[in-house]
């Protein structure tokens, strides 16, 4: 059993021991803490401490709960250069699963007579659900390796956007290096006909207002003001990230002796991020970014199309960040700049103001960082700070308490629907059982969770968002 003790304020310490190579170190207040039966994440943060090469600590936000080898919400950086690893497990299986958001130039008064309208133009024009179909039909694979290889900026030459879009896309909306011939020949197959949807589960597209503002100076930069209609997209890279994982864990589970790597749990399988297997991976992983940046980049097209058939005008992307990635980048450890492999699992980065990585538009504020809450609760827009901790990074939404199995059976959908209704919001598509997985009741408190990131020196919140309505598959 791990035992953790208080460290400071939001913060918790995990003491190395065993085969721990760096402390533990979760950034929650006591009631944030995991606590579910089961619930198995503060090992997994232990257990992540012990990977060849881990630099500071093995970190964990305040939305943590029990992944697949890494915690959800975990964050972890490996040095290449002392022989430092990298894991699917931390990065997930939806590789860069992540949240972008658009903002309207109508405000949720004004939008009011025709929102039924428009969620019933939303609703058919989002492919949805874990059957195939997306906005583009099934691609060649000519033009599925461009999109592997573009990501948004090939969607967007493809004219499924406005240029500007590509400014206000982590990475100008597509990863370097990706190479589609380190894919399967099961993940492509998987991929190809999926392109430009929502998948199911946690994901969706949800109408919002903004219903607060908490730094007035940041959400103008933003183009935030209160009322204003928003859309939010969350969304990945669907049964092709889900099957480039799977074939890399296999591949790493049977590399891990050639290279003396053992690891407390098979599922944090790695390779040395400077090994064949590490930079295939790396290769792998990019292009499943690539194909889940393209993703969100169709899904904006099809919800400007919906806007103004719907006679609400015109919509900008705020911003789109990945939170499933793990990336090159330069941090400063022990007063020297060092490149590190950093997986953010569950995670956001959340670069400060003045980060020469950020487009100007947006380089003077710091990272927009989009924190989603459960389906009915308000959602978040943060910036990253310039005394950031964890490398940089923060919570990627409300953090799971109850499992999807325990949520159908202690979440009754017609109570579910109730709750909805009540709180006005309109909802297309979701299933029975999408519905009662996704209740409110199943997620951390997300106030809690960003008023955490914000004690934590994690990121400041710049304004709440509450829903209006929602697309689920």
């Amino acid at each position: 059993m791990v035992s953790v003790v208080a460290d400071g304020e939001c913060r918790w310490r995990i003491e190395p021991a065993g085969a721990m190579r760096v402390p533990g170190v979760v950034f929650a207040t006591a009631g944030l803490l995991p606590d579910a039966p089961g619930d198995q994440a503060l090992q997994q943060v232990a257990d992540v401490a012990t990977l060849p090469g881990i630099v500071e600590a093995s970190y964990a936000m305040p939305d943590v709960h029990w992944g697949y080898g890494f915690p959800i919400g975990g964050v972890a950086a490996t040095d290449p250069a002392q022989g430092g690893v990298i894991s699917p497990g931390g990065v997930g299986f939806d590789i860069s699963c992540g949240v972008r958001l658009h903002t309207s130039t109508v405000t949720r008064a004004d939008a009011a007579p025709h929102v039924g309208r428009l969620m019933d133009l939303l609703g058919a024009a989002t492919p949805r659900g874990m059957g195939r179909g997306g906005v583009l039909p099934a691609v060649q694979p000519a033009e599925l390796d461009e999109i592997l290889l573009g990501g948004s900026a090939y969607t967007v030459e493809r004219g499924f956007g406005d240029p500007g879009d590509l400014a206000f896309c982590e990475d100008g909306g597509a990863v370097a290096g990706a190479d589609p011939g380190a894919l399967s020949a099961r993940a492509l197959a998987r991929g190809k006909g999926q392109v430009g949807s929502l998948g199911s589960g946690n994901h969706f597209l949800e109408v919002q207002a903004v219903d607060r503002i908490y730094d007035e100076r940041v959400a103008g930069a933003l183009g935030l003001r209160p009322d204003l209609l928003c859309v939010m997209i969350h969304c990945g890279s669907r049964g092709l990230g889900h099957q480039i994982c799977s074939d890399h864990v296999r591949v790493m589970l049977s590399a891990m002796e050639r290279y003396g790597i053992r690891v407390p749990d098979p599922q944090l399988a790695c390779a040395p991020v400077t090994s064949p297997e590490g930079r295939r991976y790396l290769a792998a992983m990019a292009a499943a970014a690539n194909y889940g940046r393209a993703n969100r980049q169709l899904l904006t097209h099809a919800v400007r199309r919906c806007f103004r058939n719907a006679g609400l005008g015109e919509v900008r992307l705020l911003y789109d960040v990945s939170h499933n990635l793990a990336k090159l980048e330069r941090h400063m450890v022990d007063g020297a700049a060092r490149e590190l492999c950093v997986h953010r699992k569950g995670a956001t980065r959340a670069f400060p103001p003045g980060h020469p990585d950020l487009p100007d538009p947006i380089r003077a504020v710091g990272q927009p960082v989009l924190v989603p809450g459960s389906m009915g609760t308000a959602s978040y827009v943060l910036v990253g700070v310039t005394d950031g901790r964890a490398f940089h990074s923060a919570c990627h939404g409300a953090g799971r308490t109850l499992s999807r199995h325990a949520a159908v059976r202690q979440a009754p959908v017609e109570a579910v629907r109730r709750e909805l209704a009540a709180a006005g919001v309109l909802v297309r598509g979701a299933s029975e059982r999408g519905l009662t997985e996704e209740a409110p009741e199943a997620y951390k408190d997300v106030d809690e969770v960003v008023h955490t990131c914000r004690r934590a020196r994690l990121a400041d919140p710049v304004a709440r968002l509450v829903p209006v309505g929602v697309v689920k598959g």
